[in-house]
């Protein structure tokens, strides 16, 4: 760790430091060699990742549920694991090496109890299916997945009524708020906010955009074929059948 991130990593993991030490260097060696950290991201772990990931743990509750979409290495479902012992965090993660990477992770790290891992798209994690229950979390997290409309798409059946996707963003969160807000809303999302998460601790905070579920939205219903006026369906050549 640079030396000068030192105050800011024992303010945003306390007594779990060690642990956030541990998991760095996970990322460092196996993360790089599975290809799921850039070699020349090593130098810039601490800061880009692991502290703007944990940054964003004082916008979420006491005792709060996490699914985190799309995971990757771990960022930033594994961090708020790490950094918040009250979490309980699901990891959704659809490509089987990087979920692999992440069962060994939560199990080096000693966090078996609190995390889990499910591989699977987050469409399929909502709805479940005959073997697994459909998954829900007081918090759904995303971290360069997608664009806002798209991660609404995905997250917001994943979360409870009341619940709030937490994207993290960068520098054009705002633009992306302008862009998407309508689509958010027609999927049952509250007006998207932005906040500065980490101000006086890390610099620059990392930037995060929130989404109320205030509706619940049911799939789109499929558009049957076309009648004729005569009420009779027509062929694909647009003939009465």
């Amino acid at each position: 760790m640079p030396p000068e991130l030192a105050g800011a990593a024992r303010t945003l993991f306390g007594d779990r430091l060690d642990l956030a030490a541990a998991y760095a260097e996970l990322l460092a060696t196996d993360g790089v060699v599975r290809g799921l950290i850039g070699p020349r991201e090593t130098p810039r772990l601490w800061d880009r990742h692991l502290l703007n990931c944990a940054a964003i743990a004082e916008r979420i509750p006491e005792g709060a549920s996490v699914i985190d979409v799309g995971s990757g290495a771990g960022l930033p479902g594994l961090v708020l694991a790490i950094a918040r012992p009250d979490l309980t965090v699901t990891l959704v993660e659809p490509l089987a090496r990087r979920t692999s990477f992440l069962i060994e992770a939560v199990q080096h790290l000693g966090l078996t109890r609190s995390v889990r891992v499910f591989r699977g798209r987050a469409e399929e994690a909502a709805t479940g299916s005959r073997d697994r229950e459909p998954l829900s979390a007081d918090i759904v997290t995303a971290r360069a997945v997608a664009a806002l409309d798209r991660l609404a798409a995905w997250c917001l059946p994943l979360a409870v009524p009341g619940g709030r996707l937490m994207a993290l963003k960068g520098a054009s969160a705002a633009e992306e708020i302008a862009e998407h807000a309508s689509a958010v809303a027609r999927l049952g999302g509250g007006e998207p906010e932005l906040f500065q998460c980490g101000a006086g601790v890390i610099d620059p905070p990392a930037t995060a955009i929130e989404v109320v579920r205030e509706r619940v939205v049911g799939p789109a219903r499929k558009k049957g074929p076309k009648r004729s006026r005569g009420g009779r369906r027509r062929s694909s050549q647009g003939r009465d059948r």
